[in-house]
């Protein structure tokens, strides 16, 4: 596809830790060793320990690569093959308030970036970015793929299909890969030796498709379940025990797309919960940021995860060397899920190979599934279109159809719950969306 040295833009590339692991993955295979990637943050420092950290690693598998950093988009942007996106818009401190003010509500999340309130605010404040990010792709490498890691991933690919449907978009997320990893190991046979196939909505797909030696592998799971009563204790298992298939997020993420488990403090206690979890989980992403910058400047070397877990590096191999894999994706579905909107993005396999991404058809899925991910595509759906249209009632409108806040507030509380959120974010929101909203009348 590709016949000179392969350019790969990292916009977000101050997420150092996940940064590392990517650089690192893309650099073992050797037909990428002498790639250019350009590192790109809007935070200095940040950006400094993303480059150190880039050239390190690069080192450490043979120092063929070129690595650039800038703190300016559009020379990142310009002429790349790929663009891999994780930006976080508003940082740690607004992640922190989308999980403590609903907290102070009443409502309880564990991790807040999917669906949902904290999904919701969390969109609205990268979309501007992304529309941003669009705009200059079009003009500087509008033959790039853009691929997305950055959450609420179904609605952040729903906006840029909305805005800009020209552009080559797949949201990558590692949940399908380490779901089947994890129950590989479960059920006690090797991953590599199973097949599996997954489809849904992002951290909310199905495994519908898991075998091994061509024998379905639930069977070997429902006895392990059965053999283990601690097993029950998990979000995912009670999901798969209800619904009949196992859904391919952790057991919190999980917990939160439902009205299942955080309604009460004894669901809590059985299901082994820790609301507000994600506010450790970010502060201490905010320590391992620290290590990384204490070991650089002692001249101390990185630690480097084996195994290429992630899906880009996978992708981008395979679209310049033609090497064929199956990975899962979510676009936007065109004729992909029959039982979902056609407007909605969905997770389904997809084939890559030189020719770029194919995502898989996957027919009809099982109705008690669809009605599940129905909850969630409503609450990204009108998210999407209060942003498109600036209507911030809709905003409100979205939280009020999220089963984990109805399940816990009254309209009134949520009403208010959002007023406080978007007071909070206050210009990281596209003005339209940041004015008030009274009930109206009847």
């Amino acid at each position: 596809m590709i016949d000179d040295m392969v350019s790969i833009a990292f916009i977000g590339a101050g997420s150092v830790v996940f940064t590392r692991q990517l650089v690192a993955d893309i650099l073992r295979f050797p037909e990428l060793v002498e790639a250019r990637l350009v590192l790109h943050d809007i935070d200095p420092g940040r950006l400094d320990v993303a480059e150190a950290t880039a050239r390190q690693v690069d080192r450490q598998l043979g120092g063929r690569a070129t690595v650039v950093a800038t703190a300016d988009r559009r020379a990142a942007l310009d002429g790349a093959d790929f663009v891999i996106n994780m930006i976080q818009v508003g940082g740690v401190d607004a992640t922190i308030a989308d999980l403590e003010i609903p907290a102070r509500h009443g409502l309880r999340q564990t991790i807040g970036d999917t669906t949902g309130v904290g999904g919701i605010f969390r969109a609205l404040r990268t979309f501007p970015v992304l529309t941003a990010l669009a705009a200059d792709m079009r003009e500087l490498c509008p033959d790039a793929w853009l691929l997305n890691y950055t959450n609420p991933m179904a609605m952040n690919v729903w906006w840029l299909s909305v805005v800009a449907p020209e552009l080559k978009v797949a949201g990558l997320c590692h949940s399908v890969y380490w779901t089947a990893h994890d129950l590989a190991e479960l059920v006690g046979v090797p991953v590599e030796k199973t097949r599996y196939r997954a489809a849904g909505v992002n951290h909310q797909a199905w495994l519908l498709e898991w075998e091994h030696d061509g024998k379905d592998l639930y069977p070997a799971l429902r006895d392990r379940i059965r053999a283990d009563p601690e097993l029950e204790r998990r979000v995912r298992v009670e999901i798969f025990r209800r619904v009949g298939y196992y859904p391919t997020e952790t057991s919190e993420h999980s917990s939160e797309y439902l009205s299942w488990f955080l309604r009460s403090d004894a669901q809590i206690e059985r299901y082994r919960l820790q609301p507000l979890e994600y506010v450790g989980i970010s502060r201490e992403n905010l320590a391992e940021l620290d290590r990384a910058k204490r070991t650089l400047a002692a001249g101390g070397e990185l630690e480097l995860e084996d195994g290429a877990s992630e899906y880009a590096p996978q992708i981008i191999h395979s679209m310049v060397t033609g090497t064929r894999r199956e990975v899962h994706v979510n676009v936007p579905n065109r004729g992909l899920i029959d039982n979902l909107g056609h407007d909605a993005v969905v997770e389904v396999p997809a084939v890559v190979d030189g020719s770029g991404i194919a995502p898989v058809p996957m027919g009809v899925l099982p109705i008690q599934c669809a009605a599940i991910n129905q909850a969630y595509v409503s609450v990204g759906r009108l998210t999407v279109e209060a942003a498109r249209t600036g209507d911030p009632r809709l905003v409100r409108q979205a939280a009020l159809l999220d089963p984990n806040a109805s399940s816990t507030l009254t309209p009134e509380q949520i009403w208010a719950l959002c007023d406080e959120l978007t007071a909070a974010h206050g210009d990281l929101l596209p003005e339209a969306l940041r004015a008030p909203v009274p009930v109206s009348a009847p």
